[in-house]
C-alpha cells in the first residue's frame, strides 16, 4: 500500500489534514499501540481511505511528527524564513527568524510530547525509527529545506549536503529544548538567546559563502 499514489486534490489534503490532526490526538492519549480504526473514526473517515493516504501506521506517526516539529514554522516565522534570500543582513535576519521560530517551539507542548512517545515506543516498535528516516530531513522539514536551498541557489550558502545542514542548523537552534523539556526542565530565556545567537554565527561560519 505504501507505493500506491497517494489521493491528490483539495478534498484529498483536508482529508489528509484531518486524519493527521485526530492521529496526534489519538497517539498523544493512547500511545503507539492505538488503533487505525480508532484513528479514521476520530478523523470522521474511513479505515481505507487512511491506509490510502499514508500506507501504514508507521507512516503516518511520521507524519505526525513532521507535522508537530513544522508547526511552529507556519505563519510569521515561514515568512521570515522566506526572507532570508533577499535580506541585506543574514546574519541579522536569520537570527530573527530562528527567535520566532524557537519561542514557537518553545510554546508547543505537543512537540516535546511526542519526542518523548517516540523514546518510550522505540523499544517495541524499533519500525518507528525506519519510518522517521525514510524520508529525510529534507522531506520532514519543507519550510527550512526551501529557505536553505533558496539561500543556496541565491549564492549566499554553500550547502553541498542539504540535509545535513538542516539537522544542524535544527541541532543548534531546537534539539536544546526538545532535549531538556523531555527531562521535564527548560532553557531559561538567557540561555535560550545565546544559543540562538551562537547557533547562528556557528551555522553561517560554516556555510557562508565566502566574501568577494
Amino acid at each position: 500500500m505504501e507505493n500506491r499514489p497517494r489521493p491528490t486534490g483539495p478534498r484529498a489534503e483536508a482529508k489528509r489534514a484531518a486524519i493527521v490532526k485526530a492521529a496526534r490526538a489519538a497517539f498523544l492519549r493512547d500511545g503507539f499501540g492505538v488503533g487505525m480504526d480508532t484513528i479514521a473514526a476520530d478523523a470522521g473517515v474511513s479505515k481505507v481511505t487512511v491506509y490510502n493516504h499514508f500506507g501504514s501506521k508507521e507512516a503516518l506517526f511520521t507524519a505526525v511528527i513532521a507535522d508537530a516539529l513544522d508547526e511552529p514554522l507556519g505563519g510569521a516565522s515561514a515568512a521570515a524564513l522566506a526572507a532570508l534570500p533577499d535580506a541585506s543582513d543574514l546574519r541579522a535576519a536569520l537570527t530573527e527568524a530562528a527567535r520566532g521560530w524557537v519561542a514557537a517551539v518553545r510554546g508547543n507542548a505537543d512537540v516535546i510530547a511526542l519526542r518523548t512517545l517516540v523514546a518510550a515506543e522505540l523499544h517495541r516498535f524499533p519500525e518507528l525509527a525506519h519510518g522517521w528516516r525514510g524520508s529525510g530531513p529534507e522531506g520532514h522539514h519543507p519550510a527550512v529545506a526551501d529557505a536553505l536551498r533558496a539561500l543556496a541557489d541565491r549564492g549566499r550558502l554553500v550547502v553541498p549536503d542539504l540535509d545535513t545542514a538542516i539537522i544542524q542548523l535544527y541541532a543548534l537552534l531546537v534539539f536544546p529544548h526538545l532535549v531538556f523539556g523531555s527531562y521535564g526542565t527548560t532553557l531559561d530565556d538567557d540561555a535560550t538567546d545565546r544559543l540562538i545567537t551562537h547557533g547562528v554565527d556557528m551555522f553561517l561560519g560554516y556555510y557562508a559563502a565566502p566574501a568577494g
